[in-house]
């Protein structure tokens, strides 16, 4: 039996590729244990990796284009829609309302279908995620209660819990979302990781 820590921010697409990925070496590996940590990757940004920003700020054109084709390869071989990022309606996007309600997600035991909704609304969909009207369709979509829902993403515990995890994947050696962990010390960054996953398990 071996244990992945799942460390993720839905404002990614790459980690929307991941998190296809993930569920798909999920059901090859049916004895793997996954747990789910949504944290602010801005925060880890700020912290460890402002370089994010500077690229943004001052992109290398032929590097940029070439992203965007990768992205779009990426998402043909995992069979999923991604709207390129410069036709999104808002980019980069506020995803603390969706990342806190991940824990809500999480005790409820829907964290898979509401991942992958709010990953859809915004990647496939262009809807943005940091509006209520926008997160009560999701929250519709996979069966949560909506007033208990808002209620606990506005309360510090909450707050505090999504605090809690961009803390800990810094301190871990993260600077990016995905991060993995595989038996708490194995660390991996990014959607293209899962064959090395797998072979190191004994899967493939």
């Amino acid at each position: 039996m071996h244990k992945l820590e799942f460390f993720f921010d839905c404002s990614s697409p790459w980690t929307f590729l991941a998190f296809e990925s993930l569920q798909q070496m999920v059901a090859r590996q049916p004895d793997l244990e996954v747990s789910y940590h949504p944290f602010l990757v801005g925060g880890v940004f700020n912290t460890v990796n402002p370089s994010v920003y500077a690229s943004r700020e001052n992109p290398v054109v032929p590097k940029q284009r070439y992203m965007q084709k990768d992205l779009q390869d990426w998402a043909a071989y995992v069979g999923i829609k991604i709207i390129p990022m410069p036709k999104l309606p808002v980019f980069p996007v506020n995803s603390v309302k969706a990342m806190r309600g991940a824990f809500v997600a999480i005790e409820e035991g829907c964290i898979v279908p509401y991942a992958r909704r709010v990953f859809e609304r915004y990647w496939s969909e262009g809807g943005d995620i940091s509006q209520d009207d926008v997160m009560e369709g999701i929250v519709a979509d996979v069966g949560l209660d909506k007033d208990a829902f808002f209620t606990k993403i506005n309360d510090p515990v909450y707050k505090d819990k999504l605090k809690a995890t961009t803390a800990e994947v810094i301190e871990r050696g993260g600077f990016g979302t995905p991060t993995m962990f595989l038996d708490t010390s194995d660390m991996y960054f990014g959607n293209d990781r899962f064959p090395l996953i797998e072979a190191k398990i004994g899967g493939k």
